[in-house]
């Protein structure tokens, strides 16, 4: 992990074409602004969390109808 200290207005760029600036410092939450290409997707760590379980259930789900059909056309 990279460990960086950055100021209000200042920002970090990432590859490039991504830039993460300090829009703001207040009551101990950091708020930020990130300028990303359409196809790079962001999200909170959560939320991010919820949408990979949603996934690996979906992927587990899809298995087990494909094992039942499969037992079915046999």
């Amino acid at each position: 992990m990279l460990a960086l200290t950055r100021k209000k207005d200042e920002a970090i760029m990432i590859n490039g074409n991504i830039e993460i600036r300090i829009l703001d410092i207040r009551d101990g939450k950091v708020k930020l602004g990130i300028t990303a290409p359409k196809d790079v997707s962001i999200h909170r760590e959560e939320v991010y969390i919820e949408i990979e379980h949603n996934n690996q259930e979906a992927l587990i789900s899809s298995v087990d109808t494909m094992k039942s059909l499969q037992q079915l056309f046999k």
